[in-house]
């Protein structure tokens, strides 16, 4: 399986150490809902580069994602004392997958 999607499974293990980790404040923090943003952006680029590597879009590239978000945002709850699991950062990862997914769509019709 590593074989076959390196470039994902290195996006998800990124994904996990830096949900779990604590972050610092940044420049960035002040900006309005940027956690939700990360978020959104964190996983429309996994959804779009597993669609890629799959060469597909499947209930795996939806769901999958959308799973393993949720099991974040409950690993940061009950498994962390430096992060809080949100519902609104759920949100924001399902509609990153939706994305991602949405965007494959377009590339492999603009592709042929």
């Amino acid at each position: 399986m590593l074989k076959k999607y390196p470039l994902s499974f290195v996006l998800i293990i990124v994904i996990w150490v830096v949900c779990l980790i604590p972050v610092p404040d940044t420049p960035l923090s002040g900006f309005n809902l940027i956690d939700k943003w990360t978020h959104f952006v964190m996983y429309g680029v996994l959804s779009f580069v597993v669609c890629l590597e799959n060469r597909r879009i499947s209930w795996k590239t939806i769901l999958l994602p959308i799973l393993m978000g949720i099991m974040i945002e409950l690993a940061q709850k009950y498994l962390t004392t430096c992060r809080s699991g949100e519902f609104a950062d759920g949100v924001a990862n399902t509609i990153g997958v939706v994305l991602g997914n949405a965007l494959y769509w377009i590339y492999k019709k603009i592709r042929g």
